[in-house]
């Protein structure tokens, strides 16, 4: 096809890896005499018109960094759009035509969106509107379905295993219980890979029901066999047996309004409650998106890039890039979104885990 200029964007939450796609895209489309525009905070940048030109000199030296030098948002829905100040009681209208007007105005030849279940959704409402859009698959929680594995989940996960092997050592020193809180929304992948890689002794995720009795008899007997002290691993979206969730508050015209969180505080009161033992809560937040990627997301988010600027040349619109057997290939962004990716109760990633001697908390399993 002949592609003179393209418009690049990363929604959604920051995570390591960004900058690598957005370089390797970058780099592929100047080789080929592609002008790019870099839309600022997502979507939010589409609306507002508000972005860069991306040279050679733009993208030198990015590949190590954290984050993104286009910004993101990920509460900036041009379906759902307010330009008011966050947390304006303003009422949201759609503003998806002026997004299509920039386009069209800056003659933009296809559009890169770089972002996880929710900035695919918005990209395929475009696509349905006509815009020649291709996907990049961006998540911590590793939940999109359509591919093997997303950027930036890799190095969440060596920051949350680094941060089980530091709790490891102080819980053993004070023999207490430590609670590490990990997020991942409603899959448990973060949870579940950096327990197994960091010795935890109960994991807790969304996918299987967890009962406080249960957990209360793991740690107390674990106490009985001299084990002085226990390490729960407990995804911020993890569910009891009556089917709630842990919920920190909700943020209107996000596109994900409920915001988890909190599961470890309430846990850590209801075992210190129940086993007079001392427990301590330890929440990753945010630190599990920041800091440098790791060689893994380096390597996979340069073929992404460049695999989206495949496609666009290919004038494959509509689909995404996707991770199959360490291998790129493609899939339709509407298949992507058509249901999230779980961890399986009955896989070989629980059994391994059961195997070793770790619990789930739960009656189902174990």
């Amino acid at each position: 096809m002949n592609i003179k200029r393209i418009g690049i964007l990363t929604a959604g939450g920051d995570c390591p890896g960004l900058n690598a796609v957005v370089r390797a895209v970058s780099k592929n489309a100047l080789k080929h005499g592609i002008e790019v525009l870099g839309f600022k905070n997502g979507f939010d940048g589409l609306v507002r018109n508000e972005f860069i030109k991306i040279t050679e000199e733009t993208v030198s030296g990015i590949i190590n960094r954290g984050g993104t030098i286009l910004g993101s948002s990920n509460i900036a829905n041009p379906f759902k759009y307010t330009l008011a100040p966050f947390g304006s009681p303003e009422k949201p209208r759609d503003m998806s035509s002026v997004a299509i007007h920039n386009f069209k105005d800056n003659q933009l030849d296809a559009l890169i969106t770089v972002g996880g279940d929710g900035t695919l959704h918005m990209s395929h409402q475009f696509i349905e509107k006509g815009l020649p859009i291709i996907g990049v698959p961006k998540t911590i929680d590793n939940d999109l379905c359509a591919t093997d594995q997303t950027f930036g989940f890799d190095s969440a996960l060596s920051i949350v295993t680094e941060a089980i092997d530091r709790i490891h050592t102080t819980a053993q020193s004070h023999h207490r219980v430590m609670i590490i809180e990990t997020m991942g929304r409603y899959a448990g992948w973060i949870a579940l890979r950096s327990a197994i890689a960091g010795g935890g002794d109960i994991v807790l995720i969304p996918e299987i029901a967890y009962s406080d009795d249960v957990i209360v008899e793991q740690i107390l007997a674990r106490k009985a066999k001299g084990r002085t002290f226990s390490i729960i691993v407990a995804a911020e979206g993890a569910k009891n047996e009556a089917g709630e969730q842990s919920v920190s508050r909700t943020v209107a015209g996000s596109t994900d309004a409920i915001r988890l969180g909190g599961i470890a505080y309430k846990l850590s009161d209801m075992i210190e409650e129940r086993t007079g033992i001392e427990s301590r809560a330890c929440v990753l937040g945010h630190t599990q998106r920041g800091g440098t990627p790791t060689a893994f997301d380096r390597w996979l988010s340069t073929l992404y890039g460049t695999k989206a600027l495949d496609l666009v040349l290919e004038g494959k619109f509509g689909y995404m890039a996707a991770l199959r057997g360490f291998a790129m290939t493609e899939v339709k962004i509407a298949d992507a979104i058509s249901k999230l990716k779980m961890v399986d109760p009955n896989g070989a990633e629980v059994q391994a885990a059961l195997k070793a001697g770790m619990s789930f908390g739960s009656r189902q399993i174990g």
